[in-house]
Parts: structure tokens; C-alpha cells; sequence
């Protein structure tokens, strides 16, 4: 006899990239954390932060951190919802849109937590693929009518972004919700947060693990019609934001000079990394995001993974179909990139 679900205990569970012990001596381009630590301004938050507040429950609607996120998008704050980092969202969004015989849509490659969480819902599961340059399958995504369809723009693990003409042709044609996932949007050129003010079925997705360098707060927010959030707002948790990320995060967003002082350092690095990585042979998808998505010469990328962990730097090796001969790459400072080139020629040769 089994205490779960038929469909929770066969299902493989998601796995996060390798998180080396604290201290450990390694480089760490696996996981697309920013380089930069955060704001001077968030980290004073949290220094004096009163830790009579951590007796009390936080606000089950985090306030003070959606005002900031609404001053920053110029819209009301009835338009913010905030959770527990943006894979929150996600699991509320699969929870109350999805459920056996009803569509979870999603082109691949692409950010794997949406089939864990579909597979979570016995939802049905449609996966579109990319062409080999991840043009978006923008077509066969509206022909598959999911009752929530997701695109990761920048998309991860290419790096590459969606048209927004393209993402407004699907959310005009799908019958259910489009989540767009912006994790990566800091990095990117354009964003699609204008589609939220059209459609009525839109979400858009941020973090602050990325842009702002605080993947260890866990916080995102959505940006959607207030009557869609109402209805997630049914199915969150009842205080998914604890008091100190509200604090520190209304503070992150609040200092925008600063964070696009740290984009801007990784934009260039990110720049340089691509030209070094095809000066050795590799095959580089042109990325708008903070890591790259590169093919060895050979394609031997388990090989060259493992042996930069040897050396120790970490990179991330996919073992799946249509990624298995590449790597991606974090964008880090540009001292962790030089030793990654420099460790990847030795392997090379």
C-alpha cells in the first residue's frame, strides 16, 4: 500500500542545479545567480530590520513590497501579486487553472518546473518543440488551446526572447491564461509587461533572484487583470511572504540605479564571454539573459561539464534530448569567466 498519489510517486521530481556546501572553493556558473551583491540599500534594511516583527505573522498580502513593484510599473497595486520567488506564482497558476483533461502548454526546451508542476495536476501535457534557433512555435502553441500556456522569455536554458508581437498573437487566440515568465527580463532589451493592460489573460512573471541578486529571499511577483490575481488569491498560501523579503525586496526594487548599474556590468561580461566561448569552437545562442547556452566543438558536453567540476567550476549539463551536447553558462564576474575560458582551453586541447 502506498500513502501518495499514484501519479505524485511516479512522476521524477524536479532537481535544481548543484548547490555546493557554504564555503566550498568553487565557482558557481551553474544555477544564474547574479555576480553583484545586492542593493547597499536593501542589505541596510536588513541590517536594522526590528526583530520584534519576526514575533507577528508578515502581511499575507506584502503591501509595502507590491506599492514599490506598482510605483516601478506604473500601475495600481491591485495589479501585483506577490509569492514566495516567481516558482510560487507558477504553483498557484497550475493549481487553479489545471486538472485532468485540461491542457498545460509549454514549448521545449524550456524551464522543466512546468511539466513537475502540470505532471503535479495530472494535467494533459503538450509540449511544442523549438526549432534549432528557438523561434517561437508560435502557431502550434494557440493550436494546442491550453488551459495555461507558458513561455519563458528570455527563455531558459537558450537565453533567447520572444517577439512580444508573437506573444500577444497567442494570448488574443488561446482560450485559457498565458503566463509569461520573465525571470530573466533585467537582462533582456524588451519586455512584454504592456500585454497585461490588453488581455485580460495575461500574466507576467518576475523574480528578484536574478536582476536584483536575491535568489536566496525568494520573493517574485505577477502583474495581471485584478481579476485574474483575485482567483489565485484563492489558492496561495496564507502568508507566502515573510517579513524580512518584504522589507528588503520593497527596498531592492526601490533602488533601480543601482541594479541596472549590475546589468549593465553583466551585459558586458556576457558580451565577452560569447566572443571568447566561439574563439574555442563553440556554438553560442545570442542571449538576452544572464547565462549562455553553448555547444562544445565535439558536442562532448558531459565531458567538458565534468571536467570543469574537476577543476572546480560549475556549469549546467542537461541530460535530455536536444540539449544533452551543450552547457549552460552563467554570466559571472569577469575574473570566474576568464578561469572558465582558460580551464575550458586546457580541456579542449
Amino acid at each position: 500500500m502506498s500513502y501518495f498519489r499514484r501519479n505524485i510517486e511516479h512522476m521524477p521530481p524536479y532537481v535544481p542545479g548543484e548547490q555546493p556546501p557554504p564555503g566550498a572553493k568553487v565557482i558557481k556558473l551553474n544555477t544564474n545567480e547574479n555576480p553583484y551583491p545586492p542593493s547597499p540599500k536593501a542589505m541596510k534594511v536588513l541590517r536594522e530590520f526590528d526583530p520584534e516583527l519576526l514575533r507577528l505573522y508578515s502581511d499575507p498580502m506584502s503591501r509595502r513590497f507590491c506599492q514599490a513593484v506598482a510605483k516601478l510599473h506604473g500601475v495600481p497595486v491591485d495589479r501585483i501579486l506577490a509569492g514566495n520567488g516567481s516558482d510560487d506564482l507558477l504553483s498557484m497558476i497550475v493549481l487553479a487553472c489545471a486538472e485532468p483533461g485540461r491542457k498545460v502548454v509549454y514549448p521545449m526546451p524550456s524551464y522543466v518546473l512546468y511539466r513537475t508542476l502540470a505532471q503535479m495536476q495530472e494535467a494533459e501535457i503538450v509540449e511544442v518543440p523549438y526549432d534549432d534557433d528557438y523561434g517561437l512555435p508560435v502557431d502550434a502553441l494557440v493550436a494546442a488551446a491550453g488551459a495555461v500556456t507558458f513561455v519563458c522569455t528570455p527563455n531558459s536554458p537558450s537565453g533567447t526572447v520572444a517577439p512580444v508581437e508573437q506573444l500577444a498573437k497567442i494570448a488574443g487566440n488561446v482560450p485559457g491564461v498565458l503566463v509569461i515568465d520573465e525571470a530573466y527580463v533585467d537582462f533582456a532589451d524588451s519586455d512584454a509587461m504592456g500585454l497585461t493592460r490588453k488581455h485580460d489573460n495575461v500574466i507576467v512573471l518576475r523574480t528578484l533572484s536574478k536582476g536584483y541578486s536575491l535568489a536566496g529571499l525568494r520573493l517574485g511577483y505577477g502583474v495581471a487583470d485584478p481579476k485574474l490575481l483575485a482567483t489565485l488569491i484563492k489558492v496561495k498560501d496564507s502568508y507566502p511572504v515573510d517579513s524580512i523579503a518584504c522589507a528588503v525586496g520593497a527596498a531592492a526594487v526601490e533602488d533601480q540605479a543601482y541594479r541596472k548599474r549590475c546589468v549593465a556590468k553583466v551585459k558586458a561580461s556576457r558580451r565577452k564571454l560569447s566572443a571568447d566561448l566561439w574563439k574555442l569552437g563553440f556554438k553560442v545562442w545570442p542571449s538576452q539573459s544572464n547565462f549562455l547556452l553553448a555547444r562544445p566543438p565535439e558536442g562532448d558536453a558531459e565531458r567538458i561539464y565534468q571536467g570543469l567540476k574537476a577543476k572546480g567550476i560549475l556549469v549546467r549539463y542537461f541530460k535530455e534530448p536536444r540539449l544533452d551536447d551543450k552547457l549552460r553558462i552563467t554570466v559571472g564576474t569577469d575574473k570566474q569567466n576568464a578561469a572558465l575560458v582558460q580551464s575550458t582551453r586546457e580541456l579542449l586541447a
